[in-house]
């Protein structure tokens, strides 16, 4: 699970990285700007519940040790 938590981590970044290229602050929201805006976003909230399934599963795993 932690390889597919990385690996899927390692892909958001790249989407966020290539659409951030593709961003024209001219019309932020016009277009494939928009596209890419949306798209960002959506990787950045990719990137956030990943590394929050990270850590339940760290805490879960500590748990399982006092237990």
């Amino acid at each position: 699970m932690k390889a597919f938590t990385l690996i899927a981590t390692i892909v958001a970044i790249a989407l966020v990285i290539f659409n951030a290229t593709k961003l024209n602050f001219d019309a932020l929201l016009e277009g494939e700007s928009a596209t890419a805006v949306m798209t960002i976003i959506a990787g950045l909230c990719a990137i956030l519940l990943l590394q929050i399934f990270r850590v339940s599963k760290k805490i879960e795993k500590l748990n399982k040790r006092k237990s």
